[in-house]
């Protein structure tokens, strides 16, 4: 007798940089989501699918939750905190090694909400690899203490290890019902909203490090070609006068290096060649346009 068919979803939880995109695109199997070592790169709900013999795991990896200062910040945590709230089964990931560092504010008070509000929950401690076993039992104790987690995970994102464990588990918890996604398809991101995303990582991974925070990408035309290609042209909008020529570098160098590195992933994700343009304009609005919002799909008035 076949098993059967399963289907649910799964919120990723964490504070930022605790590796949420870096486990989703893991278990879907490749890039749903992007990457960097800057904190908050995540800026709203991306939806990962993921397969599992007769299981489809909707993987939700939601922004990381932080003491929010600006209206996108607001609207960030709001974000999280909702795709928790409507899915079937939730994860708490945890940075172990920040952990051990003695910055475990954000990871404890996730963890003490989860408890108060009655959310049952897993708990994931990531970075194994690089975290003392001592380390790492103490954040579970602690964590656990918090919130009494169902089960605990000890995973490391970046070299899988643990993952599939983690992965089994998650599938067999997942509700008995029909796929919703056709089995071919990966994420429920619009490819020009990943394309500018792409974008965006590349400049968070070159430039200085407050710069990225100000600053965001939109796909502004996307022409498909005869020849299977695809002409993209995309804007950079920061938000002062002063920042538009860091973002373009001298003679064009830094925007030159940003649109190559991004152009080659984008192809890399979408399997295509792509032609892709960028220019930089200055929105001082930008980060409180209500229409960039709706894009995202963050509540304006979080």
């Amino acid at each position: 007798m076949s098993e059967p068919t399963r289907c649910g979803y799964v919120a990723f939880l964490g504070a930022p940089n605790a590796g949420k995109s870096t486990l989703v695109n893991a278990l879907v199997g490749q890039k749903v989501s992007i990457v960097t070592p800057k904190v908050q790169t995540t800026r709203f709900r991306v939806l990962g699918i993921a397969l599992r013999g007769p299981a489809q795991m909707m993987c939700v990896d939601t922004p990381g939750i932080f003491a929010p200062r600006r209206r996108l910040d607001r609207a960030m945590v709001r974000a999280a905190w909702q795709g928790s709230a409507d899915a079937d089964l939730r994860v708490l990931l945890v940075d172990a090694v920040e952990f051990a560092k003695g910055r475990a504010g954000e990871a404890m008070r996730i963890a003490e909400s989860l408890g108060r509000a009655g959310k049952s929950a897993i708990l994931a401690l990531n970075k194994t690899d690089a975290a003392d076993k001592g380390a790492l039992l103490v954040a579970a104790e602690r964590l656990n203490a918090a919130c009494p987690f169902v089960e605990t995970f000890m995973i490391s994102a970046l070299t899988g290890d643990g993952v599939e464990d983690l992965a089994r588990y998650l599938v067999q918890r997942l509700p008995e019902g029909p796929w919703l996604y056709p089995a071919d398809q990966t994420a429920d991101i619009p490819v020009r909203l990943l394309a500018a995303e792409i974008t965006r990582e590349q400049l968070f991974m070159k430039l200085r490090q407050e710069l990225p925070y100000a600053l965001t990408v939109e796909t502004e035309e996307w022409q498909e070609r005869e020849d299977g290609s695809a002409r993209v042209e995309q804007i950079v909008y920061v938000q002062r006068e002063r920042q538009k020529p860091i973002v373009i570098g001298e003679g064009g160098h830094q925007i030159k290096s940003v649109g190559a590195a991004a152009r080659a992933e984008i192809e890399r994700v979408l399997g295509r060649r792509i032609h892709l343009f960028l220019t930089v304009k200055v929105r001082e609005d930008w980060a409180d346009d209500p229409r960039r919002f709706r894009a995202m799909g963050l509540e304006f008035d979080a």
